[in-house]
């Protein structure tokens, strides 16, 4: 019998020290990049979009694929493809950690939408605040020590 699953991720993080350096003009650059290890890991993208210190992926996650193992994965080769192209001189590097949150189907399109919608979302509150909101929505636990 072959493998059926449905195994979507909402996953967010950001640069380091959250440092505002992703321009908008270049972001689609590394947008497309990132879809194409996605795609390379079999992994199916549904919306990507960010704005200048972090990034929101949906994704539909392959069941070889670690969870662990895909952020990893691109957070090193965009680290390098963005330092190699100079696509953001001020580029720090990724944050260490990360967010990611299961989703339902019936969640699929209002996920989407807030992906889509960053950067209104972001007029009205920072990362910092967004972060917290999906953890506690998620109900997930976080001390905020860690959100400095």
């Amino acid at each position: 019998m072959p493998t059926y699953t449905q195994i979507f991720y909402h996953i967010v993080f950001g640069t380091r020290n959250r440092i505002p350096c992703m321009s908008k003009t270049s972001r689609t650059n590394l947008f497309r990049y990132i879809s194409g290890v996605l795609e390379n890991k079999k992994c199916h993208l549904y919306r990507i979009n960010g704005v200048e210190d972090h990034l929101h992926i949906f994704t539909h996650i392959n069941p070889s694929v670690a969870l662990a193992d895909l952020v990893k994965d691109i957070k090193l080769s965009t680290s390098d493809w963005i330092k190699t192209q100079k696509v953001f001189p001020k580029f720090p590097g990724w944050q260490k950690g990360y967010g990611a949150f299961t989703a339902a189907k019936h969640d699929k399109d209002r996920i989407i939408a807030y992906i889509m919608n960053q950067e209104e979302h972001h007029q009205k509150s920072s990362f910092k605040e967004e972060l917290k909101e999906l953890l506690l929505e998620a109900g997930i636990q976080f001390n905020d020590k860690f959100f400095i």
